[in-house]
């Protein structure tokens, strides 16, 4: 997972190409842990080209207000022409789960 700031997820969000997968989390967030570790397995089973962002909600207050993002940990994808809305995933429950949801928008 890359970490990025403000401008570089906007930019990618806004820019047709590759799906794009942004993880949001807050630093004390227990759960948000828990979710990162999922997600770090669920990397390992998808295809290498996948970009998988992450970001810290405190450092990101225009994403959050844009998306309308209303807790965290957020998983947002985002399919490659970037003509809908992205998906928001809040419960992220199981590795399993997590795969499904992103091959679901990525395809």
């Amino acid at each position: 997972m890359k970490d990025m700031n403000q401008d570089e997820l906007m930019e990618l969000l806004g820019r047709p190409g590759e799906p794009l997968v942004v993880f949001l989390y807050t630093p004390l967030c227990g759960t948000c842990k828990a979710a990162r570790r999922m997600l770090e397995v669920a990397q390992h089973l998808l295809p290498p080209v996948l970009l998988i962002a992450e970001g810290n909600v405190n450092m990101l207050p225009g994403l959050v207000n844009a998306y309308r993002i209303s807790s965290v940990p957020a998983l947002m994808v985002v399919p490659a022409d970037r003509s809908a809305e992205p998906e928001i995933l809040y419960s992220m429950g199981s590795v399993e789960r997590v795969l499904d949801y992103i091959r679901r928008v990525t395809s």
